[in-house]
C-alpha cells in the first residue's frame, strides 16, 4: 500500500502545481483556455511516450467501451479549464480548498455506494468524521 499512498501524495502534491503553472501560464497568454489547450497537448505527447514505453496497449478497444467511462475526460478538462481560470483571480490555495472539499465528499460517495465499480466502503460515522476533520483541516489552513 505504501508505494500507492506514495504515489497519491505525489499526485496530490502536483495539483496545486498545476494549478499555479497554468494559471500563470492563462495570464501569460491572456487566454485561460489557450493555457488549457497547451497543457492538454503536453499531456497527450507525454500519455502517448508512457503509453509507448509500457508497450501500449489496444486503443482500439476504447470503442467498445461503455461511453459513460470516458466522462473522466470531460471532468478533467473541467477541472483544468476552471482552475486555470479561477486560481489566479482567487488564490491557488482557495481554489485547491475547495477542490479537496468537492474530492473529499465525491470520494465518500463513490465509495459508499460503490458507484463506477469502486471498493465498496460504507460511509460510517467514523469515517464521516474523519472526512470532517480533514475538511476542517484544509479550511483551518487557508483562514486569512
Amino acid at each position: 500500500m505504501a508505494p500507492y499512498a506514495v504515489t497519491m501524495l505525489l499526485a496530490g502534491i502536483g495539483i496545486p502545481i498545476l494549478a499555479a503553472l497554468n494559471g500563470a501560464l492563462g495570464v501569460h497568454l491572456g487566454n485561460p483556455v489557450a493555457a488549457a489547450v497547451v497543457l492538454f497537448c503536453v499531456a497527450l505527447v507525454l500519455g502517448l511516450v508512457v503509453w509507448g514505453l509500457t508497450g501500449g496497449g489496444s486503443l482500439g478497444r476504447v470503442l467498445d467501451a461503455p461511453r459513460h467511462l470516458l466522462g473522466g475526460g470531460a471532468f478533467v478538462a473541467f477541472y483544468v479549464l476552471t482552475i486555470t481560470f479561477v486560481a489566479p483571480r482567487f488564490g491557488v490555495g482557495n481554489a485547491v480548498f475547495f477542490v479537496l472539499l468537492g474530492q473529499l465528499v465525491s470520494a465518500a460517495v463513490i465509495d459508499h455506494f460503490g458507484l463506477f465499480g469502486a471498493r465498496l466502503s460504507p460511509l460510517t460515522l467514523t469515517r464521516s468524521t474523519g472526512i470532517a476533520v480533514m475538511a476542517l483541516g484544509v479550511w483551518i489552513t487557508q483562514r486569512a
